[in-house]
C-alpha cells in the first residue's frame, strides 16, 4: 500500500499503457548461441530463428498423448465441479454428465449463460497443468529462447472457448498490453497449446506477421464489446507497428500435440469458434527470473530452473491456495454492493483486472460497471481514493 507521505498527484496518476518505449533488440535477437548438442525436445535452429524473425512459430507433434490427456482429465473435473455447484443452486436443469469433453460446458451454458466465464475464472492450478508447464522438453525449448534461467510468469490461462461466444473470441492485442510495464523490456514467450486440432473453423489464432519488430506496445483501448478484453484497432496496428493488413495477417492452425509459440509483442487474436465443439486450450508463459516483471505486484514470477543449481526444487506455494482472480479484483476495487452476498458471488460472470485501467475506457459494459471509478490503482499492489 502507498505510504501516508505519498503525494496526492502520485496516488492519482495511472501509468499509461502507451509509453513510446521501443526495445527492438530484445524481441529481434539476430541469433541465439547454438548449443553444440541439443537437449531432449529442443527445436531445430531454423525454428528458433523463425520465432525471433517472425515473432511466432508453430511447432507440430511436440507433446505426447500421455502429456496432454491428464490436462483434459483435470478440465473434466473442473467442469463437473461447476455443474454440481450450478445444479445444486438450481441454476441449471441437469448435470449433463452424459455429454463429452467437447460438449458438456456448452450444454451447461445453454441453461446458465456465462458458465464458461466462471470456469475461466477458477484460477486453480491443477497438478496436470503444473506438469505441462515445467515439462522438461518444453523448458528445454524455452531455454533456447531466453537462456538457462527460467521462471513461470504469473499469468496463465485455461481457455474455455465454447461455440459462437463473444466472451471467448479475443480481439487483436499484444500480450504486454495486459501486463505491467516491466513486460515492455523483457521477452516473455507464451506457448498456446490447444487440446484438439485447432483450425480456422473452431477458432484458432491469427498473428500479425513480424508485428513485433518495433519492440513497442501500441495504443490499446478497453473494453471490447461485452467483454473484459483490451483491443488493438487495425489502423493503429498499421500506423504504429508498420503492419500490412493485406499481407501480414497469418492464420495459425495447430494440430493436437502441437503448440504456437509467441512473444509478448506480436499482435494476435483468436477467431470465433464456428464449430459445434469446445476449443479448449492453455496459455503458459515464461520469462527470465532476474527481471522484475510480474503482474502489477499482485503476484511475482516463479523460479522453475536456475543454472546455479541443476537440482533446484520448485516451490509452488506462492502459486497455490488463493485464487488469483479473487486477488486481482482487489486491485480494481470490485464493488461488493453489486453482489451483496457470497452465494451470488459464486456465480458472478464478470471479470475485472488492472489492465482495464491501463488504457482509455471507450466502451462500458457489465464488466467495467463493477469497477469503482473513484479508485486509482498504483499498479504496484496499492489502491487509494482519488
Amino acid at each position: 500500500m502507498p505510504s501516508e507521505q505519498t503525494s496526492a498527484n502520485e496516488l492519482n496518476t495511472v501509468l499509461p499503457g502507451f509509453t513510446g518505449e521501443c526495445h527492438p533488440n530484445i524481441f529481434n535477437l539476430a541469433a541465439r548461441p547454438e548449443a553444440k548438442e541439443k537437449k531432449p525436445g529442443q527445436l531445430p535452429d531454423e525454428l528458433i530463428k523463425k520465432f525471433f524473425e517472425d515473432g511466432y512459430v508453430i511447432v507440430e507433434n511436440f507433446f505426447t498423448k500421455e502429456e496432454l490427456e491428464p490436462c483434459k482429465m483435470a478440465i473434466e473435473k473442473f467442469v463437473d465441479q461447476l455443474a454440481q455447484k450450478l445444479h445444486g443452486a438450481g441454476k441449471i436443469k441437469g448435470l449433463y454428465s452424459e455429454c463429452g469433453f467437447f460438449e458438456r460446458l456448452t450444454k451447461i451454458e445453454q441453461d446458465f449463460p456465462g458458465a464458461n466465464i466462471i470456469l475461466h475464472k477458477y484460477g486453480v492450478l491443477p497438478q496436470a497443468f503444473k506438469d505441462l508447464w515445467i515439462n522438461e522438453r518444453l523448458l528445454n525449448v524455452v531455454e533456447q529462447l531466453i537462456g538457462p534461467d527460467i521462471a513461470g510468469h504469473p499469468v496463465w490461462n485455461l481457455r474455455t472457448k465454447t461455440p459462437q461466444n463473444e466472451a471467448t473470441t479475443v480481439p487483436w492485442h499484444q500480450d504486454s498490453a495486459y501486463l505491467d510495464r516491466d513486460s515492455y523490456t523483457v521477452l516473455q514467450p507464451t506457448a498456446w497449446i490447444p487440446l484438439l486440432d485447432a483450425n480456422a473453423q473452431n477458432g484458432c489464432m491469427q498473428v500479425a506477421h513480424k508485428g513485433h519488430k518495433t519492440g513497442k506496445v501500441a495504443t490499446h483501448q478497453c473494453c471490447y464489446g461485452n467483454t473484459w478484453y483490451v483491443m488493438l484497432e487495425e489502423e493503429e496496428m498499421k500506423k504504429s507497428l508498420g503492419i500490412d493488413l493485406e499481407k501480414d495477417i497469418v492464420t495459425c492452425p495447430v494440430p493436437y500435440g502441437g503448440m504456437l509459440l509467441l512473444n509478448n509483442m506480436i499482435p494476435h487474436r483468436s477467431l470465433p469458434n464456428m464449430s459445434d465443439k469446445i476449443r479448449w486450450s492453455l496459455d503458459l508463459r515464461w520469462q527470465i527470473p532476474s527481471h522484475s516483471a510480474g503482474f502489477y505486484g499482485i503476484r511475482e514470477n516463479l523460479l522453475f530452473r536456475t543454472s546455479k543449481d541443476p537440482n533446484y526444487k520448485i516451490n509452488w506455494s506462492g502459486f497455490e491456495g488463493e485464487n488469483r482472480w479473487d486477488i486481482q479484483k482487489e486491485y480494481v476495487n470490485d464493488l461488493q454492493d453489486v453482489l451483496p452476498n457470497a452465494e451470488d458471488a459464486n456465480f458472478d460472470t464478470t471479470i475485472q483486472g488492472p489492465w482495464m485501467k491501463k488504457w482509455e475506457l471507450v466502451n462500458h459494459n457489465e464488466h467495467t460497471d463493477k469497477m469503482d471509478q473513484e479508485i486509482k490503482s498504483t499498479w504496484h499492489g496499492g489502491k487509494v481514493k482519488a
